[in-house]
């Protein structure tokens, strides 16, 4: 089995990108991991044209057909997001919108193979859950138009540096049991 953990944050050596560690190595002993970094990705913005909407292709040739091949291997994906004013960081939403060919919005449309199950991990600077569920919202809505079932998520707050992670730690482990 595989599993896919995406850093949905561009930076590499952060709270997210530890947090996508510490997911990664607690999934290691029952799946092959594969972790990426949305901003190790070149890829531009949906111009809005729809003709993915006749085509199930997007006009752009990019990095986004890449990481939509991992996607495909996975047969689970974990999404690890920073929350940026309140919501997912812009280069992980940019992505999202480049996944239209994928969503079951329209006909034709391209697929993933069935069978995967998605989970979230929200990690934001103050005390209160209310950002990291939109972040669950925000993530939720694109795994469903990719038809990918979401089988748990996890809110963490007070996480403004790697170092706040150290003490959670055992709560992503045990989040990570459920995987």
């Amino acid at each position: 089995m595989n599993a896919l953990v995406i850093n949905c944050s561009p930076v590499r050596d952060g709270a997210t990108a530890e947090a996508v560690k510490t997911v990664s190595e607690s999934l290691a002993e029952r799946y092959e991991v594969k972790s990426v970094c949305i901003g190790d990705f070149d890829f531009g913005f949906c111009k809005g044209c729809r003709t993915c909407h006749r085509t199930a292709k997007c006009v752009l040739n990019d990095d986004v057909d890449k990481i939509m091949e991992d996607f495909e291997r996975a047969d689970v994906i974990v999404s690890v997001s920073p929350s940026y004013w309140a919501d997912i960081p812009g280069q992980f939403k940019a992505f999202i919108d480049r996944c239209t060919p994928w969503c079951n919005t329209h006909e034709p449309h391209a697929e993933l193979s069935p069978g995967k199950k998605g989970f979230v991990i929200a990690l934001r600077t103050g005390a209160s859950m209310r950002e990291c569920l939109r972040i669950f919202e925000s993530i939720e809505h694109f795994y469903g138009h990719l038809e990918i079932e979401c089988r748990g998520r996890l809110g963490l707050c007070s996480i403004e540096n790697k170092e706040d992670l150290e003490p959670r730690k055992n709560e992503i482990t045990e989040f990570c049991k459920k995987i």
